[in-house]
């Protein structure tokens, strides 16, 4: 028996809007203490104006959206599912012959869509404020020049020297690193070029050197190559693939990177050397979102859409929220052997959504077929 579309979007715009109204109130929630936290770091900073700590608070409404998601769509299918539960509209369904899969096509669905919003529309958004708020964080509360700094001022960095003959590739080390307008510049750099089987074939020094766009400019250059006298230059062109941007991002935290931009940027990490892993994970995470959201319907419809059962609705209600603070635990503990390489990306990313996704799915086949 297929379900009415009346009554589907009648179960899909309950779940919707209890999932809406979460999502709003746990934002305002997350916002408001983090609010607070920016105020009393703000004490120290004469800089930093009430104006300023509001627009980095903001600037961050977008990310705490994608983060708290998962979390709205759990609590709001809760309470959408245990309303439906107890005026008895889902015994009414039942009595039609509609099994709970199907009414509960319409939330998972729309739990899905949630989760590719955020991914795909929500992310990008998300990627830019971010990335402004971390800038006015750096200017008017940390008072560091971001991540350049935070890493000492020294660049060690992987590229394809493609435009050089012979063809292989190149590691650079720049020192004392300053941002000026659009160009990096450094007071000491070293480039060490290497042949696909990584001999030597010739090391520059600069004393000066600055990166534009397509090049890096080095000045007071000498250059030795194996079995030569060493020669001079006092400017030379390097060709380089890396821009400002890419070698600041390099530094910076994934959640200031869209889902779309991500894979580009992992490929560039890994061709200049830096660690992925991070990246490779927040692009995972971010493309799991979905069956997250999915998993987090299905688990608040498993401990919402009998609540008389085992205890009450309130030991039910309390055992949801509970399943879904684990499966973030379970989450996070993932992501931590993902970073530290113990596990594979992929599987940190992925495992903890399935596994979920089992668990509702064996809950629901125990409270509907017994």
């Amino acid at each position: 028996m297929r379900i009415p579309l009346t009554l589907s979007l009648y179960f899909g715009r309950a779940f919707g809007a209890a999932v809406l109204v979460m999502l709003v109130a746990l934002a305002a929630v997350v916002a408001l203490f983090d609010f607070l936290e920016l105020l009393r770091e703000s004490a120290l900073a004469p800089r930093a104006s009430f104006g300023i700590i509001a627009e980095i608070e903001l600037l961050r409404l977008p990310w705490s959206f994608m983060q708290i998601l998962p979390f709205a769509v759990l609590l709001g299918g809760i309470y959408a599912f245990w309303r439906l539960a107890r005026s008895s509209e889902l015994v009414v369904a039942r009595a039609a012959g509609i099994s709970a899969w199907q009414f509960l096509a319409a939330p998972v669905l729309l739990a899905c869509f949630f989760g590719m919003a955020g991914t795909g529309l929500l992310s990008p958004l998300s990627a830019v404020m971010y990335g402004r708020a971390e800038e006015l964080d750096n200017i008017y509360l940390h008072f560091n020049g971001g991540p350049l700094w935070l890493n000492g001022g020294v660049l060690w960095v992987r590229q394809a020297d493609t435009g050089l003959v012979p063809s292989g590739v190149a590691v650079v080390h720049a020192k004392d690193l300053r941002l000026q307008g659009k160009v990096l510049y450094a007071n000491s750099a070293t480039i060490l070029r290497l042949s696909p089987d990584n001999a030597l074939l010739s090391r520059i020094e600069a004393a000066h050197a600055a990166l534009e766009p397509g090049d890096w400019v080095l000045t007071d250059v000498s250059m030795l190559q194996p079995d030569a006298a060493p020669q001079h230059a006092d400017t030379l062109d390097f060709p380089t693939d890396l821009t400002v941007n890419r070698v600041q991002e390099s530094f910076a935290s994934p959640d200031s990177l869209s889902f779309w931009a991500l894979p580009g940027f992992i490929a560039l990490l890994r061709r200049s050397g830096f660690s992925a892993i991070q990246h490779e994970l927040a692009f995972q995470a971010l493309a799991a979102l979905p069956l997250l959201c999915a998993t987090m319907a299905l688990v608040a419809a498993g401990f919402s859409m009998r609540p008389s059962r085992r205890g009450g609705a309130g030991t039910m209600l309390a055992s949801g929220v509970g399943c879904g603070f684990a499966l973030f635990m379970v989450s996070e503990v993932a992501n931590q052997f993902g970073t530290s390489g113990a596990i594979p990306v992929m599987l940190a990313a992925w495992a903890p959504s399935l596994a979920g996704l089992f668990l509702a799915l064996a809950l629901l086949l125990h409270l509907e077929d017994g």
